[in-house]
């Protein structure tokens, strides 16, 4: 196989202004992520499991999707409303793969409607042994004092009471051997003075993937572990997740010294997932482009 350099797998993006209105679409994107719908091959990896992705429609969460349904899994995707163009590809693409697809659209922001998803996530999949719990809200704001009770409530909601609610939903149906993964962020270990409230909540995901684990492994099998990505192009970024002058360069200042693709996310939450990592419980993977973590 012929060696890539890692800085220049990608080309260096410098998107042009661009504001969508949240969440945002990867359709509007310019320029448009790679989720790895091209170059993404599935090794029987997850053949034979049931995946619940939430956020699963766009960005990293899309790119999961993909890979686990290339790698023999059956997936459901949680999105919002409002994101049913890209989750209809998504869909399409799982079931491209031979696998069962399993659309749930709504808002993660209740108790109610998280155990309502993981029960329709489990009649549609047949069970569930993998929760990736994904979906976010990030928006940036230039001056934390500027953020409302709303916004901080509706991040908190979205970004640490869904995937605690989630997991309490799954574990009942989960069997030994089944796997929990947290999106965390680098932003949990060195955050953005423009991310405050977004930062909190990665890394109090940091947390909570490891108190879990420690809940569920002796007790259940159950293995729990979080991915902790840098930059990456993902909707979240031009849909008010970053101050425009950040966006035009955005992910020119990471070690790598360019923005991280989706597609490069995939290959971490495979593994976590998989048998390859039955020895791993309570870990952060780092997938940040260079830059260091604790």
């Amino acid at each position: 196989m012929t060696l890539i350099d890692p800085r220049k797998k990608y080309p260096v993006i410098s998107p042009p202004a661009q504001t969508q209105d949240n969440p945002g679409l990867d359709a509007d994107m310019v320029p448009i992520a790679d989720r790895g719908e091209e170059s993404y091959v599935g090794s029987g990896k997850l053949t034979g499991r049931k995946a619940l992705i939430t956020g699963g429609d766009s960005g990293i969460g899309a790119a999961v999707a993909i890979a686990y349904a290339r790698e023999g899994a059956d997936v459901a995707i949680a999105y919002l409303p409002e994101e049913e163009e890209d989750a209809k590809v998504i869909i399409g693409l799982i079931e491209d793969a031979g696998r069962t697809a399993v659309a749930i659209p709504g808002n993660l922001e209740t108790r109610q409607a998280c155990f309502d998803t993981v029960d329709a996530a489990v009649k549609g999949l047949g069970g569930i042994d993998i929760l990736v719990n994904n979906a976010g809200r990030q928006i940036a704001h230039e001056n934390f004092l500027d953020i409302s009770e709303e916004e901080w409530d509706k991040t908190m909601k979205t970004n640490i009471y869904a995937p605690f609610y989630l997991a309490q939903a799954a574990v009942p149906h989960m069997e030994p051997g089944s796997s929990i993964i947290f999106s965390s962020s680098i932003q949990a270990y060195d955050p953005s003075d423009t991310l405050v409230h977004y930062a909190v909540t990665k890394a109090a995901l940091n947390n909570m993937s490891k108190g879990m684990s420690m809940a569920l492994l002796a007790d259940k099998g159950i293995r729990v572990n979080a991915v902790a990505p840098g930059p990456i192009w993902t909707p979240l970024q031009p849909s008010h997740g970053q101050p425009m002058e950040k966006l035009v360069q955005f992910g020119q200042d990471s070690e790598m010294g360019r923005a991280g693709q989706p597609a490069e996310l995939a290959g971490a939450y495979v593994f976590l997932a998989s048998e390859d990592a039955s020895y791993v419980s309570g870990e952060t993977l780092a997938v940040t482009g260079g830059a260091l973590t604790p």
